[in-house]
């Protein structure tokens, strides 16, 4: 594939709910661009963009696909992204290296939260965004009602640039708003006909609103429209293009994937108004401590970001990278600025989907893959000098938590290895072990998305897992004081051991963990003999209390003690503590603490009441309210850890996917009386 120029280069990512036919879009700009043979089908499995065999079977995208095509001169790097929150993080990373983001909108469902969603994280990265209404040839479609919801949801700078002419299964054309024709389809062909006359009147209200909402962008243009001069085409579409780039203007346009109508047309928007690298504000990149403003100039120094990471079973690991500035060739050596390591740029490829497209060079603006890359993970940024830092990518937190573990001896031994590429491929996977539930935990957007985690596992790297229920890490603390004495004696013959120690707990405050005092006088216990007793106690206290789960926030003194001048020993005096230890606790009114989190819930205001009530049933303490800047209601609280394990999936049911939420772990609080606290785990 030739390389391109910045101003040549057109970046696109088309986000929309599942089922919007965004990968049916994409098929069928790749095969109108004669970049493919023949038109796949997403039910049959058989279009370039779901490549995947999970893709393949379930019938969604579960990954971000890239795959090129051009037109009219231009190169077009279209990225395909999965429609579920799940998958969110595939989402923006795409959002993140593209120019512009097309919402694929389903006419016969209307505008979805989803959508809404993904539309307020384009417009705080400042993306400029174009809309195309979809399957226009349904039954049950309302152009009309669609752009009205789009008009309320994202203001009077929604601006459509065609209607459609017919409906449902008569669905067959455009009116063209900026130039006052129509084109007529058949087959996938289109040709230059009449407005119906029964349209005319609403096209002819539509095209003078449009011209009205355009010129106010260009005091020239509006000057002299005022004045009855009448814009050419050519100086509306330039200064529509310039409300683009600005994120000022959000063209609507219409039609259907699979006809297929106006796929053409959309083709010729994103390459006549659509914002190339160079319609797109300087990238801020941290260099050597300095903010450095960087704009793609092919002949500057090379710098890249890399947004998408993917493991092939063949290729290996693949890195999606957007070229910022510069020139990136073949054998490229660039260094990368978090680890400090060379980088060789060894394979370089466009990509259609699953299968490579060979390149030479991606110049500035440009995506392009490279192949085993050693070090570099999703969000890097590689440079020729390495001291150069691009802005982060905020990928979405990680909400639901799955405990897994091998099926086998054989998966035991390969699954650290299958976990590690799997996180390198996703960066909004977290695998963690915990040490005091002893389980490996790996954390993701929903359970959708760690299904797929697992069956890729599976599928790459032959490791089977289990899944098992998460357990909560409780703890146990002594709200009172008591003393008790640890005697340990034993005589087998030769050398016994002997040790007695008196120990006295009392409470400390949440969160301040273990006190040793020493306390003893006249040389009752050996100075050599204190630090074993301590040593008992920690251990008596990691072993658990009455219940088994480790004891935390107690002060031990040890006051007493006897020792005997041959049999006692460090053991013996390590024993005498760990028993006087656990005599005490029973004497200290213990009791059992349970994680709390630090919640915040984002939903729309008409799920607030559901949301505060359900809430209120997980023993939750509401600390307050507030609107943020879309109108949505945050709710902050505290809610014990034991009912976050699945309010993920939880929260997604009683909001219709609407609502969101981040939780911390924030302080250990008293179990309330009555409450059934599981055992823990055998030692």
């Amino acid at each position: 594939m030739q390389a391109f120029t910045p101003d040549r280069i057109r970046n696109v990512a088309l986000v929309g709910p599942p089922g919007s036919g965004k990968t049916s879009l994409a098929e069928a700009m790749l095969y109108r661009a004669g970049a493919v043979p023949r038109v796949g089908r997403v039910e049959d499995g058989t279009t370039v963009c779901d490549h995947e065999p999970e893709e393949k079977s379930s019938g969604h995208s579960l990954t971000t696909a890239l795959a090129v095509l051009e037109w009219q001169g231009h190169k077009i790097n279209l990225l395909d992204t999965p429609g579920t929150f799940d998958f969110a993080g595939e989402a923006v990373g795409a959002v993140s290296a593209a120019d512009l983001v097309v919402f694929v909108v389903d006419a016969s469902s209307g505008l979805d939260h989803a959508t809404v969603v993904l539309w307020r994280q384009a417009a705080e990265r400042g993306t400029p965004r174009l809309v195309f209404v979809n399957k226009l040839d349904r039954e049950h479609t309302s152009f009309e009602s669609v752009l009205g919801e789009l008009q309320d949801a994202f203001g009077s700078g929604v601006a459509p640039l065609e209607i459609p002419i017919g409906e449902a299964e008569s669905f067959h054309g455009i009116a063209d708003l900026l130039t006052d024709t129509a084109w007529l389809y058949d087959s996938g062909h289109a040709e230059l006909g009449e407005i119906p006359e029964e349209m005319e009147a609403r096209e002819a209200q539509i095209h003078e609103s449009l011209v009205e909402n355009i010129v106010v962008a260009d005091d020239d243009l509006l000057e002299r429209y005022l004045g009855g001069d009448v814009p050419a085409v050519e100086e509306l579409e330039l200064v529509l293009g310039k409300g683009v780039a600005a994120s000022s203007v959000f063209p609507v346009v219409c039609g259907s994937a699979t006809i297929p109508i106006a796929v053409d047309r959309l083709c010729n928007y994103i390459v006549e108004v659509g914002p190339s690298p160079l319609d797109r504000p300087a990238v801020p990149v941290e260099v050597g401590g300095t903010l450095v403003e960087v704009a793609p100039d092919p002949s500057a120094d090379a710098l890249v970001q890399v947004f998408k990471t993917s493991v092939d079973p063949y290729l290996g690991h693949m890195s999606y990278f957007k070229v910022l500035t510069g020139t990136v060739a073949k054998d490229a050596s660039l260094t990368n600025s978090r680890t400090g390591d060379g980088e060789r740029f060894r394979g370089v490829m466009a990509l259609q989907g699953g299968e490579s497209v060979d390149a030479t060079e991606f110049r500035a603006g440009d995506i392009g893959v490279v192949t085993k890359l050693g070090g570099t993970r999703t969000g890097d940024t590689l440079s020729a000098a390495g001291n150069a830092v691009a802005p982060p990518i905020e990928f979405p937190p990680a909400v639901l938590s799955w405990a897994i573990r091998p099926q086998s001896r054989n998966d035991e031994e390969k699954m650290a290895d299958a976990l590690h590429r799997v996180l390198d491929e996703d960066p909004v996977l977290v695998m963690r072990r915990d040490d005091e539930t002893r389980q490996t935990l790996l954390s993701g957007l929903g359970e959708t998305h760690l299904r797929s985690v697992l069956s890729r596992m599976e599928r790459k790297f032959g490791v089977h897992v289990d899944v098992e229920d998460v357990r909560v890490p409780y703890r146990e603390t002594i709200l009172g004081t008591a003393s008790a004495e640890g005697k340990y004696k034993k005589q087998s013959g030769g050398h016994g051991q002997f040790g007695v120690a008196s120990v006295r707990l009392e409470p400390l405050e949440s969160g301040a963990g273990f006190e040793f005092l020493d306390e003893v006088t006249g040389g009752v216990i050996p100075r050599q003999y204190i630090p074993a007793v301590e040593a008992g106690i920690v251990e008596a206290m990691s072993q658990g209390g009455s219940l088994g789960y480790p004891v935390v926030d107690v002060r031990a003194a040890v006051y007493d003690g006897k020792h005997h001048s041959v049999d006692s020993s460090e053991m013996s005096f390590k024993m005498a503590g760990k028993l006087a230890f656990q005599e005490a606790l029973g004497r200290a009114q213990p009791v059992v603490l349970e994680p709390v989190a630090s919640v915040e819930v984002t939903v729309p205001g008409e799920c607030l009441g559901d949301v505060m009530g359900d809430l209120s049933s997980r023993r939750a303490t509401v600390q307050g309210s507030e609107i943020d800047r879309w109108g949505d209601q945050i709710v902050s609280a505290r809610v014990p850890e034991a009912e976050m394990v699945r309010y993920a999936i939880d929260l997604r049911s009683l909001t219709g996917g609407r609502g969101r939420f981040t939780a911390v772990h924030d302080h250990y609080s008293q179990v309330p009386h009555g409450f059934a606290v599981p055992e823990p785990p055998e030692r």
